[in-house]
């Protein structure tokens, strides 16, 4: 009879998460099996228990923030090796044959599976894990570490279609988990940093200029002077046009969401001047070189608040609520 563990499992969108107690899962060819030390909780998350991400493995144990250590190897893997500690993101597996795998444009795979909605996820004590998309980490505190792993990766994919920091002016929409991450690259790279919170919260605005921030304000608000590009955290598509309005001729608005409510009709005046709308699609092994290497170089401290896993439903309604400045993990 196989081991099991404690893992929050969704049986049905719209319903909370039970915590149940399930087979340990094994490693097949070319995964490993990682001990979950921390799990980061995602705004995707909650676009997966609410049904806006449509075709979810169910039942599924969500969680695309993982800080683990190796604890098993699969058929044909070498590394990581057993005792490695490694971070695992929301992409979790590609095909590596159709055309955009071909043309090192990973993120777009035609069949890509993603962690915490087409492959368990983190919200357990174990998980298994692609090992191509294990990520070795050099980090003592796993529960600091958790919200690098999407918050972190999909804010520095955004901040890089963006422009990177040939930016001087840089606007962002929504000040969350991955824009306190974020705001620390972007202050640390000599821009300045524009943060638009939920109108009224004067909490949201203050974390904001404690990081850096040179304004905050309410999304409601217009900036005290043009942006050179606008990045979109907050899943509200009446940003769009906002954030538009506030870009200068050339600028760039890029949306780091994976879902987004409607966007309102807005005249072609707002685009014009070449200015340009884009969206992030997942991350690509890249990203999550790059971004993990700058990270402790920045430094980059990211602000938690820890969970314990059977609290999971507990960090998710506070996630929806905005009552948190910085990001929940769960520590199984």
């Amino acid at each position: 009879m196989s081991e099991s563990m404690r893992a929050m499992c969704l049986h049905a969108p719209g319903r909370p998460l039970e915590l149940e107690r399930v087979a340990r899962p094994v490693p097949g060819p070319g995964e490993v099996e990682v001990r979950v030390l921390a799990c980061g909780v995602c705004r995707t998350d909650l676009h997966v228990l609410d049904g806006d991400l449509t075709e979810p493995r169910l039942p599924l144990i969500p969680g695309h923030e993982i800080v683990g250590e190796v604890t098993a190897l699969g058929e044909g893997v070498q590394a990581p090796a057993p005792g490695t500690r490694v971070g695992v993101p929301w992409l979790g597996w590609t095909c590596g044959e159709c055309e955009p795998c071909r043309a090192g444009r990973e993120n777009l795979c035609e069949r890509a599976e993603f962690t915490g909605y087409t492959r368990d996820g983190g919200y357990a004590e174990y998980c298994v894990a692609d090992a191509r998309y294990c990520f070795p980490l050099d980090v003592e505190d796993a529960q600091a570490a958790a919200p690098l792993l999407c918050a972190g990766l999909i804010g520095y994919r955004t901040w890089r279609l963006a422009g990177g920091e040939a930016n001087r002016r840089l606007g962002i929409y929504g000040f969350g988990a991955a824009a306190h991450i974020l705001a620390q690259l972007a202050v640390a790279r000599g821009q300045a940093v524009y943060a638009f919170t939920r109108p009224g919260d004067t909490q949201a605005q203050a974390f904001a200029r404690r990081l850096g921030a040179v304004w905050a304000g309410g999304s409601d608000e217009a900036p005290p002077e043009r942006l050179d590009a606008a990045l979109l955290f907050a899943p509200v598509g009446e940003l769009i046009p906002t954030a538009l309005a506030a870009v200068r001729p050339g600028g760039a608005v890029v949306s780091g969401g994976i879902h987004m409510s409607d966007i309102p009709s807005f005249p072609y005046r707002l685009l014009w001047e070449e200015r340009s709308v884009k969206s992030v699609a997942n991350l690509t092994r890249r990203d999550g070189e790059e971004f993990l290497t700058l990270a402790p170089e920045v430094p980059i401290n990211t602000e938690t608040q820890a969970y314990p896993l059977e609290q999971a439903n507990q960090a998710l309604e506070d996630l929806r609520e905005g009552r948190l400045s910085g990001a929940a993990v769960l520590i199984p």
